[in-house]
């Protein structure tokens, strides 16, 4: 008989069951827990993620804040921020409200806007290579690839398309606004240099925050839009000059596309600083340098440093050729910038001051001098017979011009800068480079006053200069000698015969002998010199300088002050010292001194050296260094001029440190007074 078809089926084996439990267990232990998980998101976190989800469509659109203004010592103002009208659109009011997937093809109706408002702007509507985050290099509208590349990293904020632009070209968009849906014109903020191409190197340039800067502990909690200081002055103060930024709160969509305004926080303007510089003296530096400019040819720069020997603050300090920094307030040209960091103009952007070093010549003298007397290596009671010339190991160096100078003790020797008397310490203060590889007294004491370190002004970008000593030697033939073999640090480049790093021979007391001069490998800056002389004025201190006095907010009140402690202090023997200050009064005030001709009349006492460099088979360089002690009215001053290719130190840099003493203590700079000694 036929049975049922129910009766057909296979009977339930125990292994299959064993599966179907598995199975079923399984499915209802990921069903609790996909429940217990939708329980938790919903009923206890639902709160914070709903909260969350609020924030996620609001964004802060900052405000830039004005930055603070940057003053002298009597209140003058240097930089400030000046109101200014640009240019921006708004990507949501365009007539296609832009997506992020029209960046690189912007719809016709809003690349219409574009090039109308090129026009307005007299800018260009020709296609040109555009990188956009994330879509790689396309060709856009100078206007087109602002807004794309803007938009690519801020979706929710307006692009600024072109700052400080007239009046007129507001009034010309709000007219016809039909025209530009989604733009306006916006009050920003720019810096401004109200005396021009004063002190122009020292303040630095502003810009908006980059991704990497954002990065950095400084920059911690700074918006996305901030404008903060790239260099100098508005780079170190930056905390204090950059303010509080204000922020447009608006609401975006989820894609991050604009939908509406919330609120707003306006900004609050940085405070200001106040500087050590004082404008007088600062103008009749830059003025007096340049008349020794082009009154020996063919010198083409130079630099000036004015300086509180007791504490560091600085008077003046300036570098020629220089430039007017209000260029930097708008679109600078590639042309421009060439023209402001080229060799052909001097590079006027260049700090001569901090950044540019090489041998000072006999200004080095003074260090050396103190070398000699407190290592033992000479003594106050001791002579020297110079003949007109010192020889050693078979070679004869000479005074300069050949100049025989008879017997010397160490004042007569620095009154009339003889060289010879010079060498002859050199060779004393020489050690032996296999015992000495750091270089022996001369080494030590130099080193002491800061050569060959920063001196920590609050500027950056200074360069340290160099001490040249035995194994600084060892090291740039090392170099010299991978560069020709192409290996180490140099291993790609090719084998060469001369790399021009060094020459390749060991440390020599000729060496020595240079250095005692200022002359062969020794690179100073003029700010280190300043250091030098002030620690010479103030019997061994070494101040840090620095430009900063003190933070102010808008009313005045000192938030603030800015005195920063010295960086070390050196024991001089009084008498060692008294004896070199003697030899520098007399160098400047007594028959047969380097700069009598100069400051022979000066009705206050100056102590100072002339100093002419050689270098590089160029003209000689023209130095002068020196220091003046405070009187009932006036503060103390260290002195150091430099001038390029200038010649002799009293011809080119006195008559420029003359000047600048006479504008500090008698209100005006007086005759151009020129030197005539010409010695090293």
């Amino acid at each position: 008989m036929t049975q049922p078809p129910e009766e057909r089926r296979p009977p339930l084996t125990p292994q299959l069951a064993l599966r179907v439990a598995i199975a079923g267990g399984f499915a209802l232990t990921m069903f609790a827990i996909i429940f217990f998980r939708l329980w938790f998101l919903q009923v206890l976190s639902g709160e914070q993620y709903l909260a969350q989800a609020s924030q996620n469509i609001v964004r802060d659109v900052a405000i830039p804040a004005p930055r603070g203004e940057i003053l002298d010592r009597n209140g003058n103002v240097l930089v400030a921020s000046q109101r200014a009208l640009a240019v921006q659109i708004s990507p949501p009011d365009l007539p296609v409200p832009l997506q992020s997937s029209e960046l690189t093809q912007p719809p016709a109706k809003d690349a219409a806007v574009y090039d109308r408002l090129a026009w307005v702007l007299g800018m260009s509507t020709k296609r040109v290579r555009c990188s956009v985050s994330g879509d790689g290099v396309v060709r856009l509208s100078p206007i087109g690839c602002d807004v794309a590349q803007q938009e690519a990293l801020l979706p929710y904020a307006n692009v600024t398309v072109k700052t400080d632009v007239v009046p007129d070209v507001q009034y010309y968009i709000a007219e016809r606004q039909d025209e530009f849906p989604g733009v306006s014109v916006e009050q920003v903020y720019l810096r401004n240099y109200p005396l021009g191409t004063l002190a122009a190197q020292l303040f630095g340039t502003v810009g908006p925050i980059n991704a990497s800067e954002l990065k950095e502990a400084r920059n911690r909690g700074v918006s996305e839009n901030a404008i903060i200081g790239q260099s100098g002055l508005e780079y170190y103060y930056d905390r204090y000059l950059r303010g509080v930024d204000g922020a447009d709160r608006v609401e975006v969509n989820s894609l991050g596309q604009f939908t509406g305004d919330l609120s707003r926080h306006n900004p609050i303007s940085g405070h200001s600083l106040k500087l050590s510089l004082d404008v007088g003296l600062q103008k009749v530096g830059q003025q007096s340098l340049q008349q020794s400019i082009d009154s020996n040819p063919p010198a083409n720069g130079g630099a000036f440093v004015a300086l509180n020997p007791e504490n560091g603050e600085v008077y003046a300090m300036g570098s020629l050729p220089t430039f007017n920094p209000n260029i930097f307030t708008k679109t600078l040209s590639e042309a421009t910038y060439k023209q402001l960091n080229n060799p052909a103009s001097n590079f006027p952007l260049l700090d001569r001051a901090i950044q540019s070093a090489g041998p000072t010549g006999s200004t080095f003298k003074p260090i050396t001098a103190t070398a000699a007397l407190e290592s033992g290596a000479w003594s106050l009671n001791d002579t020297f017979d110079d003949s007109g010339q010192f020889c050693i190991d078979g070679e004869c160096r000479h005074n300069s011009g050949g100049a025989v100078d008879g017997v010397l003790d160490l004042q007569n020797a620095i009154r009339v800068s003889s060289d010879d008397f010079f060498y002859n310490l050199g060779a004393r203060t020489n050690a032996d480079p296999t015992t000495h590889p750091n270089g022996g007294a001369l080494q030590q004491w130099a080193r002491a006053f800061g050569i060959g370190q920063p001196t920590g002004i609050d500027l950056g970008g200074e360069v340290t200069g160099n001490l040249p000593t035995p194994r600084w030697r060892a090291h740039v033939d090392q170099l010299e000698l991978e560069c020709e073999q192409g290996i180490g640090p140099y291993k790609g480049d090719g084998r060469h015969s001369s790399c021009g790093i060094a020459d390749g021979r060991p440390w020599s007391i000729g060496d020595n002998i240079n250095l005692a001069v200022g002359q062969g490998d020794v690179q100073v800056t003029p700010l280190q010199l300043a250091v030098v002389y002030s620690a010479l004025a103030n019997g061994g201190t070494i101040v840090r300088p620095h430009l900063g006095l003190d933070i102010q907010n808008a009313d005045g009140t000192v938030l603030q002050k800015i005195d920063p402690p010295p960086s070390r202090h050196i024991n001089l023997n009084q008498v060692y010292l008294d004896a070199i200050r003697e030899g520098m009064r007399a160098a400047a005030s007594q028959p047969g001194g380097t700069s009598a001709d100069v400051f022979g009349n000066f009705p206050e006492q100056v102590y100072g050296k002339t100093g002419t460099a050689q270098y590089n088979g160029q003209q000689d360089y023209s130095w002068y260094a020196c220091f003046v002690p405070a009187t009932a009215t006036t503060k103390p001053i260290a002195v150091v001029v430099t001038v390029e290719q200038g010649g002799f130190g009293a011809v080119a840099a006195a008559p420029v440190a003359r000047q600048i003493l006479s504008q500090w203590f008698f209100g005006k700079p007086g005759a151009y007074v020129a030197g005539s000694s010409q010695t090293l």
